[in-house]
């Protein structure tokens, strides 16, 4: 495993991406990364928020794979805003 430093980014998925499994497969997707840190959740019916924070590599695919999300979703947009790394973050998780 690399030792490279971790970034993070906060990332706004919109469009149908609730009630559609967005959240677990996200997760699901997440766990495929060793080291992988964060969460998932709904911020409102059209509105899914995500934090994640690894290695560069890791959180570009991330990324990559949020601008579709599982099948039955339709992403609309994507916003993504870079943000400190915090040392404190646990798992990747559903979170509230």
């Amino acid at each position: 495993m690399s030792s490279a430093s971790p970034i993070a980014r906060r990332i706004l998925v919109e469009g149908r991406v609730t009630g559609v499994g967005f959240r677990w497969h996200t997760c699901n997707q997440a766990e495929r990364y060793d080291g992988l840190k964060g969460y998932v959740r709904n911020r409102d019916s059209r509105t899914v928020e995500c934090l994640l924070q690894g290695e560069a590599w890791m959180v570009e695919e991330m990324i990559g794979w949020l601008r579709h999300g599982p099948a039955w979703a339709r992403v609309e947009q994507v916003r993504i805003t870079p943000i400190p790394p915090d040392p404190a973050l646990g798992e990747f998780h559903i979170a509230d």
